[in-house]
């Protein structure tokens, strides 16, 4: 028989239509099998672990065959409590598939304690930014008799003296003695002195 018959004849066309037949099952069974292992459409959506302890996120997930990993504790923020989470990927109300991981982020159990920058010396529009910069507030301005307006003289936490160097909690407060600009030298060093001398003896009847 010639090619040209074989293709034109009932043999051919019955073998073709039983190769599409099995192609189609083949194909179907095929997709099938991976909605089987792919959970497809079987969505989860995360709940909100934002506040929770580690301990509450874990029952949380458990019962709905999600787990948490936590990526890193974050510094001290003062709206959440601590050892809670803070930060969370996937977010809240997000479908997920059964088994996936939540990344975390935890939040740290207080403020950690910084080194005062030195100040003295600096205008007032330098040292704001400086404190800022190293999660410092800044506290109450105080002006006294000294020939610079707006330089830092002293700096000062709950009335105690402090100096470069000293330990503060993150996101305190510091007062700042200014400068006011309407004195000379010498007059500038005797109300500096007579400040501390005053200051000196409140600490010492304290």
């Amino acid at each position: 028989m010639s090619l040209k018959n074989f293709i034109t004849s009932k043999v051919f066309f019955k073998q073709v239509v039983i190769a599409l037949i099995i192609i189609v099952i083949v194909v179907f069974l095929l997709l099938q099998w991976l909605d089987f292992t792919t959970n497809h459409g079987d969505k989860i959506p995360v709940p909100d672990l934002r506040k929770m302890t580690l301990t509450k996120a874990g029952e949380a997930l458990e019962g709905q065959d999600l787990e948490y990993v936590v990526l890193d504790t974050v510094d001290f923020r003062a709206e959440y409590p601590p050892y809670t989470i803070v930060e969370q990927d996937p977010l809240p109300k997000v479908d997920v598939k059964e088994g996936r991981k939540i990344y975390v982020k935890v939040n740290a159990g207080g403020y950690s304690a910084l080194r005062l920058p030195d100040l003295i010396q600096k205008t007032y529009r330098q040292a704001v930014p400086t404190l800022k910069a190293m999660g410092l507030e800044e506290g109450t301005k105080t002006y006294i008799p000294y020939l610079a307006k707006d330089v830092v003289l002293e700096m000062r936490q709950n009335g105690k003296k402090l100096k470069a160097g000293d330990k503060v909690m993150k996101a305190s407060k510091i007062d700042l003695v200014l400068g006011d600009g309407k004195t000379g030298y010498q007059d500038a060093a005797d109300t500096l002195t007579n400040t501390n001398k005053n200051t000196e003896t409140k600490e010492d009847d304290n």
